[in-house]
């Protein structure tokens, strides 16, 4: 099917590239590529975009939103972080400089806050996004991941956040601790729960109950499954025992990959939060549709 785009979404992390042929707010095609920010120079990232859309172009100059770590200081161009509180997207957006006629790129900047000092690139659109769709929401936006992010939001601005590097812990004490042996593929749901509760209840006994899974495996030749679940129940109950001044009491909306975020929202029911889901890819279009609209047709 040939796709002629009105405009281009681009969602460009550090592993991958994603691009959605748009016409209006509706989806016409996407497509994606591993030519994520860590991959490519300065010089790099026109090319690379342009192999993927160019099938799209249909001549005249296509307007381009991008989002994420293209932004970067090491990305296509820096986007400066704006200090919360403030609006989850910014009344301008920035422009990529002597790019190729047939486009005109811009770059969603991120968000900054000093006390205490964090930064996120690539979530405050899909916090946009969700807002855009849920005006005069008032609550914690909970945006699971490598970093996940607890966001505090109130009368359309974002008022403070937090970043918690659960998913990273996960990734390298899965594949690269002394745990690497004893965490497989699969799942055990009473495992996730035994650790999630152990956590949220005796944060302080992480460490050593991290080290248990080891030995539990040694002495006791426990499943790799359960080990996987187990660990990752003691990561998410730690990380919710820190969090638990922004989602104590509040309005929750989970905004990431389904298996992920239905963990996240397990866990937070369970300790009796009003809890919903929302998707990160729909989100983070909904925020790069508002991001087109800042600048007209």
């Amino acid at each position: 099917m040939n796709v002629q785009a009105e405009w281009i979404a681009v969602d460009w992390g550090t592993s991958r590239l994603r691009a959605f042929a748009m016409a209006g707010d509706r989806v016409l095609a996407n497509a994606t590529s591993e030519q994520g920010m860590s991959k490519l120079n300065k010089a790099e990232f026109e090319p690379a975009l342009l192999a993927l859309t160019r099938d799209w172009l249909v001549g005249g100059t296509t307007d381009v939103i991008a989002c994420g770590m293209v932004g970067a200081r090491q990305g296509w161009v820096e986007a400066p972080y704006r200090a919360v509180p403030t609006p989850a997207l910014a009344e301008k957006i920035i422009p990529v400089p002597d790019t190729d006629a047939q486009l005109r790129v811009h770059v969603v900047p991120g968000l900054k806050q000093v006390k205490p000092a964090d930064v996120m690139r690539g979530e405050e659109t899909q916090v946009a996004g969700f807002l855009s769709r849920h005006p005069n929401w008032d609550g914690v936006l909970c945006l699971p991941g490598t970093h996940t992010k607890w966001v505090h939001v109130s009368a359309d601005e974002v008022v403070s956040f937090r970043t918690f590097m659960t998913g990273e812990l996960f990734a390298l004490l899965s594949e690269q601790s002394v745990l690497q042996h004893s965490v497989g593929d699969g799942w055990d749901d009473a495992a996730f729960r035994a650790g999630l509760d152990l956590s949220l209840s005796r944060p302080q006994t992480l460490a050593a109950e991290l080290f248990a899974i080891r030995a539990s495996d040694l002495l006791e030749a426990t499943p790799a499954a359960l080990a996987r679940a187990r660990l990752s129940g003691l990561l998410i109950g730690a990380e919710l025992a820190a969090s638990r001044p922004y989602w104590l009491g509040q309005q929750i909306t989970v905004i990431g990959e389904t298996a992920l975020s239905n963990l996240y929202a397990e866990a937070l029911k369970a300790q009796g939060c009003f809890t919903s889901v929302a998707d990160c890819q729909d989100m983070t279009l909904a925020g790069l549709i508002a991001a087109r609209n800042l600048l007209g047709n």
